[in-house]
């Protein structure tokens, strides 16, 4: 037996040099027994996976990661030493089956760290935003010239009302870089109280009210069947002339369908790094539209910011193996209504 408890990757097999640079792997290789060259992308029991089946057994970590197969009973019965699944990536949703949970098996996820450049992303693209920059680059683009010095009215940061949809992890980071800032920030979150939205810095307001006040929403209430079309035709039409839809959460928030029309009337605009369908067909006219800032789902963790995610699985590793509670640990009660 090894001396120290055998971990095992799992995840697509080109994920750990990126997730894990060297840095970071040496702090994992530290706390368990682990071979990087080893990544399960299946637990099939097959004569070619022979070498993972036999990780798989003795293995009492499981690090996962983007790709991984699910952990359900049958890969459970093969891992009677498993106590721990550290996921390198955000939701475990599609990931963790219900015998986890049932043999209490620890369940700990890098979604704080995947949250961070989202909300990055989304304050950045406010401050844009409010500053009508997009439009504006077009109309630069398109006249090739400007007036030095002009005034433009009905632009600028101060003062201005940003709505959040949904006290999310991203919502929450995003709220607290909002925070220097002379903005007015609102919030609609069902489980968020006028007590803990006080805390939090904002004022809470219904969906419709917030979107009917809001200059600038932004969009971070998980996708669940419940917030299917969250933000639909009529939800649309609360929205003021001029206002910005701003969606870094998932596609199926927002009818694609109701919105559309509306950019297409010019009455508002949308900054969009998701989609329903994702991605978009060729043929949508939202590639086209002035008012529509297309990014194709690049928010979240990118480039070296993945490292960030593999940090967060290390820290967790040393916190379990000195018998610490974790700091990202999943609370199954909450996974429902989460992300």
């Amino acid at each position: 037996m090894p001396e120290r408890p055998l971990a095992l990757f799992a995840m697509s097999a080109d994920n750990p040099p990126l997730v894990f640079p060297p840095d970071v792997l040496r702090r994992i290789r530290a706390s368990v027994d682990i071979d990087p060259a080893l990544v399960a992308e299946t637990f099939d029991n097959r004569p070619d996976n022979a070498a993972v089946r036999a990780a798989l057994a003795e293995a009492e970590v499981l690090i996962t990661g983007w790709g991984s197969p699910p952990v359900d009973a049958a890969v459970l019965a093969a891992a009677p030493r498993l106590r721990a699944v550290l996921h390198s990536a955000g939701s475990v949703k599609g990931l963790i089956g219900a015998d986890c949970w049932e043999r209490g098996v620890i369940v700990s996820s890098a979604a704080d760290a995947n949250a961070l450049p989202v909300a990055e992303y989304t304050l950045g693209v406010i401050m844009l935003a409010g500053k009508d920059l997009f439009a504006a680059r077009e109309r630069y683009r398109t006249a090739r010239t400007f007036t030095l010095a002009e005034i433009v009215p009905g632009i600028g940061n101060f003062g201005r009302r940003i709505g959040i949809v949904g006290a999310s992890r991203i919502g929450r980071r995003l709220i607290e870089l909002l925070r220097p800032f002379d903005f007015r920030v609102a919030l609609a979150d069902p489980y968020v109280d006028d007590a803990e939205a006080a805390a939090l810095g904002v004022t809470r307001m219904s969906l419709d009210t917030l979107l009917g006040r809001s200059d600038i929403v932004s969009v971070h209430a998980p996708a669940t069947p419940e917030t299917k079309h969250l933000i639909g035709r009529r939800e649309l039409g609360l929205m003021p002339d001029g206002a910005v839809l701003v969606n870094t959460a998932r596609g199926s928030l927002v009818d694609t369908e109701a919105l559309v029309p509306e950019l297409i009337s010019g009455r508002i605009s949308a900054v969009l790094d998701v989609t329903e369908p994702e991605p978009l067909p060729a043929s949508s006219p939202l590639f086209d539209l002035p008012n529509a800032f297309l990014t194709p789902h690049l928010a979240g963790s990118q480039g070296n910011e993945l490292a960030r995610l593999g940090l967060s699985v290390a820290e967790e590793l040393e916190r379990l193996m000195h018998g610490l509670p974790l700091s990202h640990q999943i609370d199954r009660t909450a996974l429902e209504r989460a992300a």
